[in-house]
């Protein structure tokens, strides 16, 4: 049988989700709290990978195995045996032609920006501390200009190994509560660092760095003309959208739920 989860976690103290040698990520840990539980060694499929740094709502992962427990118990089971900074928090059973990863047919994703004089003493590994005051509504509006299909080589990292850089954006969002801007952006894929160097590219044309537009950005087709990375730690994955016939819900809470308590 196969089993599904939905995770969360702070990513401060990993150096990102994937499996890495000589490095403490979030899929050792999972597979090493899967294995003390069911004494075997288990490899976990993965809806996203994620930077060092970067923290996740509901990541979700799944693995097959023929060992039956009840729901409760697989989850404390595995919890028992994780950091504090990484909690399963639900289980599905799926069908054996689930994929965490490739039957996901989009992405979400937040990236919080803390926008004020004032350092963000409680929030500091969690947003991006910029002191120039931003203009939300050019934000909103540079940002709706991501949406649709594009050719985002210009919001790629150097290193990106990707063949296909056309993406296709379904919904983008930016919100205000007190000091806190959150832009959220979904796309059925990312390519590496894609959200964060538009987040970083909204930044400087909000602080009048860029003159130029995020639809002129793109049609260049170059990294050269985009703005900087933003920072991992301001980014929060708020998990994969999946087709009704898998019963997936992974949208329970987003970051202005999460930054109001």
């Amino acid at each position: 049988m196969k089993l599904a989860f939905t995770l969360e976690y702070a990513g401060t103290d990993f150096s990102g989700f994937q499996s890495q040698k000589n490095a403490l990520t979030i899929q050792y840990y999972l597979e090493e709290a899967i294995k003390k539980i069911t004494d075997q060694e288990t490899k976990i499929n993965y809806s996203g990978r994620t930077d060092a740094g970067v923290h996740a709502l509901s990541q979700v992962f799944d693995f097959e195995t023929q060992i039956k427990r009840s729901n409760e118990n697989w989850i404390k089971g595995i919890n028992s045996n994780l950091p504090k900074s990484i909690a399963v928090k639900n289980i599905f059973n799926v069908s054996d032609d689930f994929d965490s990863r490739f039957s996901a047919i989009e992405r979400r994703y937040s990236y919080v920006i803390y926008n004020s004089p004032n350092k963000p003493l409680f929030f500091d590994n969690f947003s991006y501390w910029v002191t120039n005051d931003l203009d939300i509504n050019l934000i909103k509006t540079q940002l709706n200009m991501f949406l649709g299909e594009h050719d985002f080589s210009s919001f790629r990292s150097s290193s990106c190994n990707s063949k296909n850089p056309n993406k296709n954006i379904s919904y983008v969002d930016v919100e205000s509560v007190n000091n806190f801007i959150i832009i959220t952006i979904a796309a059925n894929a990312f390519l590496q660092n894609m959200v964060r160097i538009m987040v970083g590219t909204l930044i400087d044309i909000a602080k009048n760095e860029n003159k130029m537009s995020i639809t002129d950005i793109i049609d260049k087709k170059d990294r050269g003309y985009a703005g900087k990375t933003a920072p991992a730690h301001g980014l929060f994955f708020l998990g994969p959208k999946y087709k009704d016939e898998f019963d997936i819900d992974t949208f329970e809470l987003n970051i202005l739920d999460r930054l109001k308590y």
